[in-house]
């Protein structure tokens, strides 16, 4: 017989990032070259052909990322997201490169960067497609035992 043992995290460590928000695009290549480009996600997969994305994933270099495909104009699509509807909080240790990044490139700045009351460090952003982003140094509370 086998067994195998689960780690329980300890109180002071936050889990890896394994929500992943997924969201439509009517630009899809377009938006992946921007969340490159300019916020820095890393492109790990991209299926579809011509201007169609089927299913792209992207990669946060700190941990966790998005997935995102091109609206359907399908009436029987299963996940029929409307593009620019999404709001991601992204755990960042360098916000204010991201911040620098995103001015440089001309992104529409919602919230300027500024440091919360529990000691974030956070902006907020609207990327191409009218989806809201924030980028902060909150990395969560940890897991209770």
């Amino acid at each position: 017989m086998t067994t195998t043992s689960q780690q329980t995290p300890s109180p002071t460590t936050t889990p890896a990032p394994q929500v992943w928000p997924a969201f439509r695009c009517r630009d899809a290549r377009a938006e992946i070259r921007f969340l490159v480009d300019v916020f820095g996600f890393e492109e790990t997969a991209v299926y579809g052909e011509g201007e169609q994305v089927a299913h792209a994933q992207l990669d946060w270099p700190e941990g966790g990322g998005v997935m995102l495909g091109s609206v359907r104009n399908d009436p029987a699509d299963t996940w029929p997201a409307q593009p620019g509807t999404a709001a991601v909080y992204v755990v960042t240790a360098d916000p204010a490169a991201v911040h620098a990044r995103a001015v440089a490139a001309g992104a529409e700045i919602v919230r300027e960067l500024s440091t919360t009351d529990q000691g974030s460090s956070e902006f907020s952003v609207r990327d191409p497609e009218g989806n809201l982003w924030s980028f902060g140094s909150y990395p969560g509370e940890p897991r209770r035992s």
